[in-house]
C-alpha cells in the first residue's frame, strides 16, 4: 500500500468490492473519521443515463458491465480535483434509471474516496488511484444486503432482483468484478465489520488528512 501524495495534491483512495461486500460502508467509515479533509464519490453516479428508452427496456439494461458507466467522466472530475478544482458531479436515480437534473457539488478535500464495484476495472480511473481497497465479501451474505438494498432503497421488486442477479449480477462479478482484486494493495475481508482493517487504514489516511504524513 503507498500514499504518494504531496501535501498540495490530494490523496485519491479507491474502494472496490462486489455488491453487497460492505465498501460502501467502509468508504462512510472512513469519511467520517476525517471530517472536513474527505469527500466520497460513487461511481454509481455515473451510469449513462438512459432515459431515451421505454421504462421497460431501460430495465433490461446490464448495469454491471463497465460500459454502462461514464467512467472517462469520473477520471475528467478527479483529474479536476486533484488540481484543487471543485466539480458537479451527477446524480443518478435507480428507480428511473436516468440522472437528475440537479448536481451534486464537490470541493477538493485532503482525501477522496471512490467506490464501486467496477471503479479498478479501467486503466484511466486506476491511475488516478494512490490507494487500492478490494472488500470481499462471501457470495451468500453480498446477495442478501443486495436484496435489502434493492427493496427498501431503490423501490426494486424480489422478482426483478433475483432476475438482474442470475443475468447479470453474477456473471459480471465474475468476470469484470472478481478479477480486479489482482490490482488492490490492500483486500479487506467483510468490509465494515473489520475494525482491525479499518484501524490500520484510518492511521495512514490521517497522517495524510491531518498533516501528519
Amino acid at each position: 500500500m503507498s500514499a504518494q501524495s504531496s501535501p498540495s495534491r490530494p490523496l485519491v483512495v479507491g474502494i472496490a468490492g462486489g455488491t453487497g461486500s460492505g465498501k460502501t460502508t467502509v468508504a462512510h467509515k472512513l469519511a467520517a473519521s476525517m471530517p472536513g479533509r474527505c469527500v466520497t464519490i460513487e461511481h454509481d453516479a455515473y451510469y449513462l443515463d438512459q432515459g431515451h428508452l421505454p421504462l421497460e427496456e431501460r430495465a433490461r439494461i446490464n448495469y454491471d458491465h463497465p460500459a454502462s458507466l461514464e467512467s472517462h467522466l469520473l477520471v475528467e472530475h478527479l483529474r479536476q480535483l486533484r488540481a484543487g478544482r471543485a466539480v458537479d458531479i451527477p446524480i443518478y436515480d435507480f428507480a428511473t434509471h436516468c440522472r437528475r437534473a440537479d448536481l451534486r457539488h464537490i470541493e477538493p478535500a485532503r482525501v477522496i474516496i471512490v467506490e464501486g464495484i467496477l471503479v479498478f476495472t479501467e486503466i484511466l480511473l486506476r491511475d488516478q488511484m494512490d490507494i487500492k481497497i478490494f472488500v470481499d465479501t462471501d457470495s451468500d451474505i453480498r446477495l442478501i444486503r443486495r436484496i435489502r438494498r434493492d427493496l427498501e432503497q431503490r423501490g426494486r421488486s424480489f422478482q426483478s432482483i433475483r432476475d438482474q442477479y442470475y443475468a447479470t449480477v453474477r456473471p459480471m462479478h465474475i468476470e469484470y468484478v472478481e478479477p480486479t482484486k489482482r490490482w488492490a494493495d490492500l483486500i479487506v475481508p467483510e468490509g465494515g465489520d473489520n475494525k482491525v482493517a479499518l484501524d490500520v487504514l484510518l492511521g495512514q489516511l490521517g497522517r495524510v488528512a491531518f498533516g501528519r504524513d
